[in-house]
């Protein structure tokens, strides 16, 4: 949940306090941006300025923080985060061509802040964090060998890992995302580092080779 002070900002800063608003995006930012770089396409990376998209993201925000003070039915840095997971949807539809071939599915993601993780993306992220081989090729092998290991996890787990390791989602906002109870957020984020780690440690160089 928000703290007392985050709600003194966050009430100021829908009377329109610019000065409670700066300081909010400054707590907000880091895992923000994170967030962007995770999620956003490497695709539509290289066409446009990650900052450029947050600062969107921000003036949005600005715009919707009257009506979000109202009826404040998520935590602040969730619903900034499904308003920025609203605007990747809208520019991964606008660069890539996304077809709405599944409407429901894409409705669905929009609410709860969620694309999905696949494990190619989840062992992509592992690798860029760690230290792994400067070698293309053993990379890349390196690389098919985690995400073939980390087929064997629940999907809801490997979301779970996303949001609380490299997003840096607390429990309750992790369990908001995702529309479940926290303390089975909890359990299953356990669970998935215990099984990370069975996974991380059958690989080449082992446990060490990687900081979880």
């Amino acid at each position: 949940m928000d703290t007392d002070d985050s709600i003194r900002l966050i009430e100021s800063a829908a009377a329109g306090d610019t000065a409670s608003w700066a300081v909010l995006l400054t707590e907000n930012v880091p895992r923000l941006s994170r967030f962007i770089a995770i999620r956003l396409d490497r695709r539509v990376h290289r066409r446009i300025d990650a900052d450029d998209v947050t600062q969107e993201i921000y003036a949005e925000a600005w715009r919707h923080l009257p009506d979000y003070w109202r009826n404040p039915k998520l935590p602040f840095y969730v619903w900034l985060r499904a308003l920025a997971q609203n605007k990747l949807f809208e520019l991964h539809r606008r660069h890539l061509g996304t077809k709405m071939r599944d409407a429901r599915r894409e409705a669905h993601d929009s609410q709860c802040g969620m694309a999905g993780t696949t494990s190619e993306a989840l062992s992509s992220l592992f690798l860029d964090s760690q230290t792994s081989p400067s070698n293309a090729a053993a990379r890349e092998e390196l690389q098919d060998q985690l995400q073939e290991a980390l087929e064997s996890m629940d999907a809801i787990d490997r979301d779970v890992l996303v949001l609380r390791h490299f997003e840096q989602l607390t429990p309750v906002e992790t369990a908001v995302v995702l529309g479940i109870e926290e303390k089975a957020a909890g359990m299953r984020y356990v669970r998935a580092i215990r099984r990370l780690r069975g996974i991380l440690a059958s690989l080449p160089g082992g446990l060490s080779a990687f900081r979880i």
